[in-house]
């Protein structure tokens, strides 16, 4: 029998916890709740969820707060629940580190979707090749210890953001269009979500490209999708 999964679920309202925790028993996770961000911090310590599904809007300590906590002592996968129509929370969310978001008012089949995908996610294999690229005098990704370098110093990469560089370093002067990236980086239930490509493409230019508004790494093939300089071709400065 496959180990069961654990999730924690963090918001206000007490009746959608309930909602929440008996959907998710019933489809075989172990579920803890928390009505508070501070609740949700401990349980977080003491029993170690494999996925956390957070509310923005809490009082006393939002989402965005307790995220931030999160991501500085785990990289345990979030789900973000945002307000209808708040774009704004769903680009601050991924920008400090969720791995997903859904919008309120949503379906429980929805939300059982998105959780499975994270955990697979989070589990995927990494048949990554043990070899480092020096992509140029600069740049240096190591695949052996799944670190990234820019001029000596060590790049801090979200699991996504690595993911990311991955395919599109393993793919040197290749399209990869965004359906693609997708389907690889988040999973076939993503094909329609292009803004995350976008988003998460922008936080890497943020942290290896030299000039993020002049990229030389991550080339954007307009009505296509995003090409990774072919170092290949490249002359390394010894």
């Amino acid at each position: 029998m496959a180990e069961q999964r654990r999730v924690l679920v963090v918001d206000d309202e007490p009746d959608l916890l309930y909602a929440i925790k008996l959907y998710l028993e019933d489809e075989g996770f172990i579920v803890f709740t928390a009505l508070n961000g501070y609740e949700a911090l401990e349980l977080l310590k003491d029993r170690l969820p494999d996925v956390v599904v957070l509310d923005v809007m809490m009082p006393e300590m939002d989402g965005f707060e307790v995220l931030k906590q999160i991501r500085q002592v785990s990289t345990v996968p979030v789900i973000m629940l945002t307000a209808k129509g708040e774009e704004a929370d769903k680009v601050r969310g991924l920008g400090l580190g969720a791995d997903d978001y859904v919008t309120k008012p949503f379906s429980q089949r929805e939300l059982l979707s998105r959780i499975q995908a994270v955990i697979r996610r989070a589990e995927m294999p990494r048949s990554l090749p043990k070899t480092q690229i020096q992509i140029d005098e600069h740049l240096t990704v190591d695949f052996a210890r799944g670190e990234v370098y820019r001029d000596g110093t060590k790049v801090s990469l979200t699991p996504t953001e690595y993911r990311l560089l991955y395919h599109l370093v393993s793919n040197p002067g290749r399209v990869l269009t965004n359906e693609a990236l997708l389907v690889r980086v988040w999973g076939r239930e993503y094909r329609e979500e292009d803004h995350y490509v976008r988003l998460y493409i922008s936080y890497l230019r943020q942290k290896i490209e030299p000039d993020p508004a002049h990229p030389r790494y991550i080339q954007t093939e307009k009505g296509l999708g995003y090409r990774f300089i072919d170092y290949r071709q490249t002359p390394v400065s010894s």
